[in-house]
């Protein structure tokens, strides 16, 4: 399964980065994250995702 992971903006909380990975990546990604204070958005990417 793949997800879509947007990077969002600390003022307006706009996504300004998006990037699609596996599910093994996906914990890597939360943890960098975390680590760092970046707010992120994960969903399941859809059937036409790159």
């Amino acid at each position: 399964m793949r997800f879509e992971i947007m990077r969002l903006d600390d003022v307006d909380g706009a996504a300004v980065d998006r990037t699609v990975v596996d599910a093994a990546s996906v914990g890597r990604i939360v943890q960098q994250a975390a680590a760092t204070g970046q707010r992120i958005y994960i969903r399941p990417a859809g059937p036409d995702a790159p």
